[in-house]
């Protein structure tokens, strides 16, 4: 399945991260992949390395993790070779997925990994935010004419700038960007959702989210702030302990993200001033001028007579002042609407 620029056009795309939540366990990530569609998933992703793709085997100081994240106390040659994904596993994981009806699609972290999806024939490529500053790969996967979707976790400005004139560089202009942040799990209040439509404007591209967060809410309001695509970790158990395990989503929490995404895709419309017949029936129960108390023929209309009360189906209360102090022209009991022919 060929994914086209336009594949969001009419709706988000919901994309489920395995990532390393298949533990070197290749019935585990089908398994996992079955999940995700049951979830609602419109497509699961794969990241695309191995440990000396993406590093060396070291542990000097450079490269051991202790910054206060979920893996600190290993190097990062450790993580990594416990995280990848092997790559003889992408034939079958890609079969299996489109034949589900799930759109298949992987991060290159090198050219090599580019290469190699490219014999997969995948429909796009993702960029890590990690690798959103190496220019060369990202003109490397952009040269080949695919949807680019590039995660900004780390970036400046002019970080994404720098990727998006890599891209055009080379002739894609189908860019999406997905605002990032890079804390695993993200604390709510360094997420800054608002810059999404910010990011739209700024780029003059999709937009969408890449969300460590826990829970569902942050998916969710990106969209009613115009994300278009929504990428999100998914883990068949939290019984499985994997290095992204936190900030991963079970199934029946992928599933409630997607329902409430196509709740308030649903919500959202258009912008619409006109009533439906409903709106018109409801109408029935506004304001309206009512006569309250018995009123004789000559009698004055005033406020203690005549007042705006539900329902609607007498004067507009807009028109109380043009009417206190004119005369009833028969008469009229309580309860009755108050229309023009009923005044001097």
């Amino acid at each position: 399945m060929r994914i086209q620029y336009s594949f969001i056009n009419n709706r988000t795309f919901i994309v489920a991260e395995l990532s390393a939540n298949h533990r070197q366990d290749i019935e585990l990530a089908k398994d996992t992949i079955y999940a995700m569609k049951e979830s609602g998933a419109d497509a699961v992703k794969l990241q695309t390395y191995t440990p000396d793709t993406i590093t060396i085997d070291c542990n000097n100081e450079y490269f051991q993790i202790k910054q206060g994240t979920l893996w600190d106390g290993k190097t990062l040659y450790e993580l990594y070779r416990e995280a990848y994904t092997p790559w003889e596993w992408h034939y079958e994981l890609k079969e299996l997925a489109e034949k589900l009806g799930l759109v298949f699609f992987s991060t290159p972290f090198d050219k090599t990994a580019v290469d190699f999806l490219e014999k997969l024939d995948v429909p796009a490529y993702k960029i890590a935010s990690f690798e959103i500053t190496d220019i060369p790969l990202i003109e490397y996967a952009a040269s080949k004419g695919k949807p680019m979707i590039i995660s900004t976790g780390i970036a400046t400005l002019c970080d994404i700038q720098e990727a998006v004139n890599a891209c055009k560089r080379v002739g894609n202009d189908q860019i999406i960007l997905l605002k990032c942040t890079s804390a695993y799990p993200t604390p709510l209040e360094d997420v800054n959702l608002k810059t999404i439509p910010n990011m739209a404007e700024t780029f003059g591209c999709i937009v969408g989210l890449s969300d460590h967060t826990l829970g569902i809410s942050v998916p969710v309001a990106a969209v009613a702030l115009g994300a278009r695509v929504i990428e999100k970790h998914f883990i068949l158990s939290k019984d499985i302990e994997t290095p992204d395990r936190d900030f991963s989503l079970t199934p029946e929490e992928f599933k409630a993200m997607v329902k409430s995404v196509r709740e308030v895709e649903k919500a959202l419309g258009k912008v619409f001033y006109e009533l439906t017949d409903k709106m018109k029936k409801g109408r029935e129960f506004s304001r309206s001028l009512f006569v309250v108390k018995d009123v004789k023929r000559g009698e004055i209309f005033n406020e203690d007579n005549v007042k705006s009360i539900r329902p609607g189906y007498g004067l507009n209360p807009k028109f109380l002042k043009d009417i206190l102090g004119k005369k009833a022209r028969k008469d009229i009991k309580k309860g009755t609407p108050l229309q023009w022919d009923l005044i001097e």
